[in-house]
């Protein structure tokens, strides 16, 4: 397990993760395939991503697949914005791993 993450940063893969996304497409994904769902980086790579997953989570990581999301053109009175682009990881692990994202400590 220790060598993909020997060829990043630490502190990189720190990074790559930007937040967990929690949704109810997450969640049957979850159910289903038992996939972790995240918002990462847009110049993030899968290999980056999948060690990054293994190094704060301590888990094994079956694959991962990625989901690139054009931001909304929207109104915010008179003047028009975007919303930012967003790139999703689907993290499967592999079976019998199981990832606790509610914060509890184990």
């Amino acid at each position: 397990m220790s060598t993909p993450i020997a060829k990043f940063e630490e502190g990189r893969l720190m990074a790559v993760l930007v937040a967990p996304i929690v949704s109810e497409k997450a969640t049957m994904v979850g159910e289903k395939s038992n996939a972790v769902t995240f918002k990462v980086l847009q110049d993030a790579t899968k290999p980056e991503i999948k060690a990054a997953v293994e190094l704060m989570f301590k888990v094994q990581v079956k694959g991962v697949s990625v989901v690139n999301t054009k931001g909304k053109t929207k109104r915010f009175g008179k003047s028009i914005g975007r919303r930012d682009n967003v790139r999703k990881a689907y993290v499967t692990l592999q079976p019998g791993q199981e990832l606790n994202l509610s914060g509890e400590a184990a």
